[in-house]
């Protein structure tokens, strides 16, 4: 007797429920695991201290309250000022924040909406590998985006007269604000 032959819709439905599986299963670990708090340094560092150890939950500091001025609901705000981004809920409630490096080219305070998103790795205007580009405004002739460099560094001075739009962060908080910035969120730029 000839074996059977699996048609080609019943090996992409096997497929695609077991990557389904594999995504939920991953989706609660990391869920289990150590979730990342807010830091209340002015800058981001290159580097970690090795040897360093994980604090106790953060107190409410300037640097991880929300400020007043940001507006309501679900929004991302980008303090040009305080060089730090805040992820914010619906409920008004800060998801994450973290500090980051502006490019020369800063927006002007205001509101604004994720247009558009780049996931894969191009070259930004300053030579460096960049990934996870949020899009939200433009000046001067310039976009200004939020990335993070593909390999994690911070961005090089800029060279004299060069614009640069690039709003850089470390690595974790650009895939988190990758998820959390999908087109048509709000971004509220603050001076």
């Amino acid at each position: 007797m000839p074996a059977r032959r699996v048609p080609s819709w019943a090996w992409v439905t096997g497929l695609t429920v077991g990557a389904v599986a594999v995504v939920a299963f991953l989706t609660v670990k990391a869920d289990q695991g150590p979730h990342p708090t807010a830091t209340t340094e002015s800058r981001p560092s290159a580097s970690a201290t090795p040897g360093t150890k994980p604090s106790p939950a953060p107190e409410k500091t300037e640097s991880t309250v929300v400020p007043d001025d940001s507006g309501t609901g679900r929004r991302i705000v980008y303090s040009v000022g305080e060089k730090r981004v805040w992820l914010v809920d619906a409920s008004d409630t800060p998801r994450r924040t973290f500090a980051v490096w502006p490019g020369t080219v800063s927006p002007d305070p205001g509101t604004y909406t994720v247009s558009t998103r780049t996931r894969g790795a191009i070259t930004g205007s300053d030579g460096v590998r960049i990934e996870r580009i949020v899009y939200f405004a433009a000046k001067s002739g310039v976009n200004v985006a939020f990335s993070n460099a593909v390999d994690g560094s911070s961005p090089p001075p800029a060279a004299s007269g060069t614009q640069t739009g690039g709003v850089r962060m470390r690595t974790a908080d650009g895939a988190a604000l990758w998820t959390f910035g999908e087109a048509g969120t709000t971004v509220v730029v603050l001076s």
